[in-house]
């Protein structure tokens, strides 16, 4: 975690906003810093992905799920990330980003991260991660019922055709 002020302040912050349902969006302003910057003096590629930890850190603490897991030693695993870029966002620019629970299966979590600005959207991001503890992974239905979520949501086909990528590119670019 490069963003360790950013994340004190949100520590902090979380404890005055209003705690809100799993399936309720947790969004997040922020202001692009000069440290946030690239060459082309706008918003860098790799900081998207720092600050969508951010993000997912807020879905955690405004639904009550981050000291849960914390106390069981559970903590979150990112497995996939992949992120579209529509326009650049400015030195000093505020931008909001919204963080959202598309669906999950027994094993994943998959959540969408949307960077919006006055002009709009300007990035989008999907993640795939699950939870792991001492022993192991963590099935997502004992997560969600951690979050008082009643529910049982099956994965969208949209989801599927992630995981289809997502395999496409193990068989093309091998890790090992």
């Amino acid at each position: 975690m490069n963003l360790i002020f950013r994340l004190i302040v949100q520590l902090i912050t979380s404890r005055f906003r209003p705690q809100q349902s799993l399936m309720a969006v947790a969004s997040l302003r922020m202001r692009v810093l000069p440290t946030d910057l690239d060459i082309n003096l706008h918003l860098t590629n790799s900081r998207y992905l720092a600050l969508m930890d951010l993000g997912r850190i807020e879905l955690m603490l405004r639904t009550g799920l981050m000291r849960k897991a914390l106390k069981r030693r559970w903590l979150p695993v990112v497995a996939f990330s992949n992120v579209r870029f529509r326009r650049e966002i400015n030195p000093f620019q505020r931008f909001t980003l919204h963080t959202r629970l598309l669906g999950w299966d027994e094993k994943w979590f998959y959540m969408e991260q949307r960077f919006e600005t006055k002009r709009g959207v300007a990035a989008v991001g999907i993640v795939k991660g699950l939870f792991r503890g001492p022993s192991g992974n963590i099935p997502t239905q004992q997560l969600v019922a951690l979050a008082d979520h009643d529910g049982v949501m099956e994965q969208p086909a949209f989801l599927a055709g992630l995981d289809h990528f997502e395999r496409h590119l193990r068989e093309f670019s091998p890790l090992e």
